[in-house]
């Protein structure tokens, strides 16, 4: 097999995931993913970065076919969709060194019941020379563990930024040249797994601001051979202001709460408010979790199940409030039968959340004209305080 190369002395050995539709058993994955390894050949020595989720190992494999000698395996994360076919590296190259970063080394012994003999960390900043070709080791914790770190490629301004930039995408593609190709992919790879840690990715951003990168090669995705794009684009992802607009994840049993929610989307709109409804029945979390990346306002609305939220409401709170996204404001909204908690239940279960809670819009059975007010004064209030939060347009 032929390996393709996207620098002088980069080859990409990695492996497209097609038909993968579902990652931690949780994430959907409309498009695919792909896990990239990538190897780093000098005139001395070679290094192979990261390897492939085992199911995909006989790809590897395959790609590996006559490479006799490897020095360095590097690891930059320990999940196993990079790691684990680490095992298989290592006994294929029995003269290899695992390199990887102080906390993943306990990580992967752990994880992967990797011998301590055979691996060696590496300080941030240190660099390993392959002859003519530098590796110089950056940690980038929680982007998005602890242990992460990207390597850079001196001579050649590559970035290997593991899981940083990625996307979920499978693609014939190697490469990205236009950020509309992968942006919503992208986008929502960042909301499912960055979004909580925004104020660590402002750290290592600036660790790698004087750097020359001229490819920006993540572990999940095509390269991207426009790197300030990307940047850019996450550059916008993490700023602390959010944007004009509402997220109403929804979800209704006998059609009060739909009416609510049809009355509310209206009213945001009329007072130029951009609106985003999702039907919690019809809708993935990754789709949610896309929109709560620049929402201002969080408006939930749900009924009352026994005493408490519905669980399928319930569970798209417990993902919002762990995903920490940046909004300022949200609301409650919803119809019971005969009482319950649902308000202070929903509360709680959003309560990592910094945001300033309005007056939650509660029925009982069908909404009154009182009711459908009531969530027009709260549309009105939602305009009013993103103007004067000045928050951004678009």
């Amino acid at each position: 097999m032929s390996l393709r190369s996207i620098s002088p002395s980069v080859n990409w050995v990695g492996a497209e995931d097609w038909d993968r539709r579902l990652f931690d058993s949780l994430i959907p994955l409309p498009d695919g993913t792909s896990y990239n390894a990538y190897l780093v050949r000098g005139s001395e020595k070679s290094a192979l970065l990261d390897a492939v989720d085992p199911d995909k190992l006989h790809v590897l494999n395959e790609h590996l076919k006559g490479i006799e000698k490897l020095d360095y395996l590097v690891a930059h994360h320990a999940e196993q969709d990079h790691s684990g076919s680490i095992p298989w590296v290592l006994e294929k190259y029995p003269e290899a060194v695992l390199l990887c970063s102080e906390k993943a080394k306990s990580m992967l012994i752990d994880l992967l019941a990797i011998p301590e003999n055979r691996i060696r960390t590496v300080a941030d900043g240190e660099k390993v020379s392959l002859g003519g070709k530098t590796l110089r080791f950056i940690y980038t914790p929680w982007v998005h563990w602890p242990e992460t770190m990207s390597t850079y490629l001196e001579e050649e301004g590559v970035l290997f930024s593991c899981d940083w930039f990625g996307s979920h995408l499978a693609s014939s593609d190697l490469f990205v040249d236009e950020i509309d190709r992968v942006y919503e992919g992208a986008k929502r790879y960042y909301a499912e797994i960055m979004m909580p840690f925004r104020k660590n990715i402002r750290g290592n951003l600036e660790k790698i601001r004087g750097l020359d990168i001229r490819l920006i090669a993540p572990c999940h995705g095509p390269v991207y051979r426009r790197p300030e794009l990307i940047i850019k684009a996450y550059e916008d992802w993490i700023d602390d202001l959010p944007h004009n607009s509402a997220v109403v994840p929804w979800l209704s049993m006998h059609g009060s709460t739909a009416i609510m929610v049809e009355r509310l989307v209206r009213a945001l709109s009329e007072n130029g408010v951009e609106v985003h409804p999702f039907n919690l029945t019809l809708t993935d979390v990754g789709k949610l979790a896309v929109e709560l990346v620049d929402a201002g306002t969080i408006v939930a609305a749900g009924p009352t199940f026994l005493a408490g939220p519905h669980p399928v409401f319930l569970n798209a709170l417990v993902v919002a409030n762990a995903l920490r996204p940046k909004a300022r404001f949200a609301g409650l909204m919803g119809s019971y039968g005969w009482g319950g908690k649902m308000v202070e239940m929903s509360k709680a279960a959003l309560s990592n959340l910094k945001v300033e809670f309005l007056e939650p819009v509660i029925c009982r059975g069908l909404p009154r004209e009182s009711d459908l007010e009531a969530i027009d004064r709260m549309a009105a209030e939602i305009a009013r305080l993103h103007r004067d939060s000045g928050f951004k347009s678009g």
